[in-house]
């Protein structure tokens, strides 16, 4: 069968290593086209990286009758608009997380796709890395028995950047839709989902404690799963130091695992502990690349698709809602 051939909106530094090469390394896969608003830089990725052709323009590679399928790989802000054009030309669509600024903005982006008739993919690419499907398979095999509780943590410290006040993206909400929270909390509320099932009932806090930027910069949460699991959840970036935990508890043992860090998984049950290492691959998003070629050659399924993406994204706005308007109201 022939191979699946991608186009790149957006080659910058999440292309680099992360997904990039990932396309090319696949089976039945191929990288195509780039494009980036700059077209020196869109050609000089196609020249490092062996890519056919590059393009100053998204619509031009959209409508390149040699891209079979599109990679959104630009900042929030655009996802929804590319997204929707892709779809109207009848070609699949992988989308960079956030899934979009907005649930409403996940749900036109699933509308296009399903009217076109095509899959629409989200770059949650936890779902399909080996030490996660370890924590799935303990999960499921019974190994710390029932479910109760979720606790999810993660401690940054400030960045140079925000140190010194210089504005990026990443906390612009005109464009990100929040700040880090949006940004790194997305992967592990999305984790979480796909290992204990759908969240149905959240409730949060949110502040700006330093000032720094204008989002949010602290946010506290606590929800429920569909299965009756409780879950809380803190994320701050003013931290001292920083932490990156993860911990199930269940009524025969708990695991802990790092989201973001390369820490081994722990599974503590029957008073015994056991320590897995399982490093991540060179390319992270390659195994989540692979289920997505997969399943458009029609011989798998990629576990995370814009139903999927856009519950996290619900989750979170349900979050900062609310947690803005307590801050509000203080």
């Amino acid at each position: 069968m022939s191979a699946i051939r991608w186009g790149i909106i957006g080659c910058g530094d999440v292309t680099e290593v992360k997904s990039g090469p990932a396309f090319q390394k696949a089976a039945g896969s191929a990288l195509v086209a780039v494009m980036r608003r700059n077209g020196d830089l869109a050609r000089d990725y196609a020249f490092r990286h062996n890519v056919p052709r590059w393009y100053a323009s998204a619509e031009a590679l959209i409508r390149d009758p040699e891209v079979d399928a599109v990679y959104i790989a630009t900042p929030p802000s655009s996802h929804r608009e590319y997204a929707i054009a892709v779809a109207r030309q009848g070609k699949p669509v992988y989308v960079e997380k956030p899934m979009a600024r907005s649930f409403e903005e996940c749900q036109e982006m699933i509308e296009a796709c399903e009217a076109a008739r095509v899959p629409l993919f989200v770059a949650y690419y936890r779902r399909a890395l080996p030490r996660f499907l370890q924590v799935k398979s303990w999960l499921e095999d019974g190994r710390i028995g029932q479910v109760l509780a979720v606790n999810l943590r993660l401690f940054h410290r400030p960045s140079r950047d925000d140190l010194e006040g210089v504005k990026h993206w990443r906390v612009d909400r005109a464009i990100s839709g929040g700040g880090y929270f949006v940004d790194l909390g997305s992967h592990m509320i999305d984790l979480v989902q796909f290992l204990l099932g759908p969240i149905r009932s959240v409730g949060g806090l949110a502040g700006n404690q330093m000032g720094r930027y204008d989002v949010e910069d602290v946010v506290g949460a606590a929800f429920r799963f569909e299965n009756g699991t409780l879950g809380t959840g803190l994320w701050t970036f003013n931290a001292s130091t920083d932490l990156d935990e993860v911990e199930l508890i269940g009524t025969a043992g708990r695991i802990h695992y790092s989201t973001f860090q390369n820490h081994p998984v722990v599974l503590a049950s029957g008073g015994k502990t056991e320590s897995v290492v399982i490093p991540h691959p060179e390319h992270i998003q390659q195994p989540l690349i692979q289920s997505m070629v997969d399943e458009l050659h029609g011989r798998g399924k990629c576990p995370s698709t814009g139903r999927s993406g856009s519950t996290t994204s619900w989750v979170m706005d349900r979050i900062l809602e609310e947690g803005t308007a307590f801050a509000k109201s203080r």
